[in-house]
């Protein structure tokens, strides 16, 4: 373990350790034990209370000089993390977080995805949970009331699909709701007494009626104060880049670097096109790729098993050859997301002791049953290895260099997903991505995250569409127009390019963090081969890095120059 005797280190795995108390919920998400019986306070005495333990934990570490580079480093990470949450804290955005994606009602109910179901002491702590929706959701509102009476309430496209959202777990659809058929599962536990089964159902019948009513909310009492506005604006867009990335970008040059980026990706594109198919434009490649039964599988269930099947092969390709991969870190489990969420993949981390392994999740239409592998081969490798589960997951398993905030809190978006997205062109390097299909789907997914930082950034500080780019040159960006450019200049699959816009409108900044912390990784990497020369050792730099743990982007480029 890092020094018991550092006062840093202390003071960060004191605070871990603390905001797990004050916020459950993140609390099973980090995977630190002991407090899945608990549910968070949503209210606006919560949020005040998280932000207190974050501002004197702040306030310690800045009496604290760093005795070696393991403690300046960790007094970095810290400290640029604690600032931005503030910042946010005191603009009230945290209490005012409604979007389609990541906010405290989609908190809610994730939660109980990553809950231990095989015992009936994990149904019986489930149910203490479950007891705790309404009151969760209550404080939710509360918060959200408060916020708009401050002026601050999200866009009414977020607060719309939300509502839509809640109808879909509460079960108003048609279909059962989430909690019923969360609860369905303890039927397979042997010995589950018939009184625990009743807690859960009428457990679960509450949680659904709380979602009713917060749907009902939403539309009743704050969609009528809900700007009609998406554009959230510079300062407020600044905040939240801040907070995704850990830097402090020139936002109009990350713009002009977006154009640039992706129509140099078009055009690597249109070269693949062209061997798939001649003279085929993107949407046509894309076209023959699909029809292809070379390509497709068919059931959600055969479209799990594939995705296990493939982030299998890559753990043990690259366990050894590439990449040290401890045990642990061996065991990715993949699963399909309940319905009613945003539709595509995502990762959750493993918990600190790695009984619950990390785990990649898809979320699809509840109605697709046909699914063309050439788009997803890259995803899992985004998702899986070496992509997030490989970062993420050995971060987790540095307890011997890295303290608590450094191994569970401390990841950004710019850093998650930069690297990530980075592991997806690595793939490529390494030879995993040969066939014309795959490398296709990678491209794909390359120019729609370049396609994001230009639309994010353009549709929430209202920009100029620039000459020479072929797309409503001279007008000013809108969701409108980000949907059509997204629709037209990239292949990808229009249900997610539609959830797609719903998300950037509702997540500001997060959407182009991608490809700028691709960018940094890029740098850093180049970086490092000019200093070592013919000493680069490539495995040694990415294995170097990945123990470094989460930091914003800023720190990351500190600290990876000396790597």
């Amino acid at each position: 373990m890092v020094s018991s005797t550092s006062d840093i280190h202390q003071i960060c795995d004191q605070f871990v350790e603390d905001y797990a108390a004050a916020h459950p919920v993140a609390a099973t998400f980090m995977g630190v034990a002991g407090h899945d019986t608990e549910m968070t306070d949503y209210s606006p005495e919560g949020h005040a209370a998280r932000a207190e333990l974050t501002r004197r934990a702040s306030d310690a570490l800045a009496e604290r000089e760093p005795a070696d580079p393991s403690e300046r480093a960790a007094k970095a990470v810290f400290t640029e993390r604690a600032a931005v949450d503030a910042e946010l804290h005191e603009a009230g955005l945290d209490m005012a977080a409604l979007n389609v994606i990541e906010s405290p009602v989609h908190e809610v109910r994730m939660a109980f995805d990553l809950m231990p179901q095989g015992t009936v002491r994990d149904w019986e702590t489930i149910a203490e949970r479950l007891s705790k929706v309404p009151r969760a959701m209550d404080q939710v509102r509360s918060s959200l009331l408060v916020s708009s009476d401050a002026g601050r309430v999200a866009a009414l496209r977020q607060v719309s699909r939300v509502a839509e959202q809640c109808d879909t777990w509460a079960g108003l659809h048609g279909d059962p709701g989430f909690f019923d058929t969360l609860v369905s599962g303890a039927d397979s536990v042997e010995g589950l007494p018939s009184k625990l089964r009743d807690e859960l159902t009428h457990h679960a019948h509450a949680a659904q009626e709380a979602m009713a009513e917060f749907a009902g909310f939403l539309r009743a009492e704050l969609a009528p104060h809900a700007p009609s506005k998406d554009a959230v604006g510079e300062d407020v867009y600044r905040m939240w880049s801040r907070f995704f990335t850990g830097a402090d970008l020139d936002l109009r040059e990350a713009y002009e670097w977006g154009w640039e980026e992706f129509h140099r990706i078009e055009a690597q594109a249109l070269e693949v096109a062209e061997r798939i198919k001649s003279g085929a434009t993107l949407a046509e490649a894309a076209a023959t790729l699909d029809a292809d039964p070379r390509y497709l599988v068919s059931g959600q269930e055969a479209l799990r098993d594939w995705m296990q099947q493939l982030s299998d092969q890559a753990l043990h390709s690259l366990r050894g050859t590439h990449f040290d991969i401890p045990d642990e870190v061996m065991g990715l489990e993949c699963l399909l997301a309940p319905p009613g969420g945003k539709i595509g993949a995502y990762y959750t981390g493993p918990s600190e002791d790695f009984s619950r392994p990390g785990r990649m999740w898809w979320s699809v239409p509840s109605d697709k049953s046909e699914f063309p592998t050439w788009r997803e081969v890259t995803t899992v490798y985004h998702e899986g290895a070496p992509g997030h589960h490989l970062q993420i997951a050995t971060a987790v398993h540095q307890g011997q260099s890295l303290n608590r905030f450094q191994r569970l809190m401390a990841f950004t978006s710019g850093h998650a997903e930069g690297w990530a997205l980075y592991a997806e062109r690595l793939m490529e390097e390494l030879g995993y991505l040969s066939d014309d299909g795959n490398l296709l789907g990678m491209l794909d997914a390359h120019l729609f995250r370049a396609a994001r930082v230009i639309v994010d950034i353009g549709m929430h500080l209202e920009l100029e569409i620039p000459a020479g780019t072929g797309f409503h040159e001279g007008e000013r960006w809108t969701a409108e127009l980000g949907l059509e450019f997204m629709l037209t200049r990239t292949i990808t699959d229009p249900d997610l390019v539609r959830d797609e816009i719903d998300r950037y409108l509702g997540w500001p900044g997060q959407a182009p963090s991608y490809k700028l912390g691709e960018r940094l990784w890029l740098s850093a990497r180049a970086e490092a081969e000019r200093r070592d020369g013919a000493a680069f050792d490539i495995k040694d730099f990415h294995m170097r890095a990945l123990r470094l743990g989460g930091m914003g982007l800023d720190t990351l480029r500190e600290q990876l120059a000396s790597v």
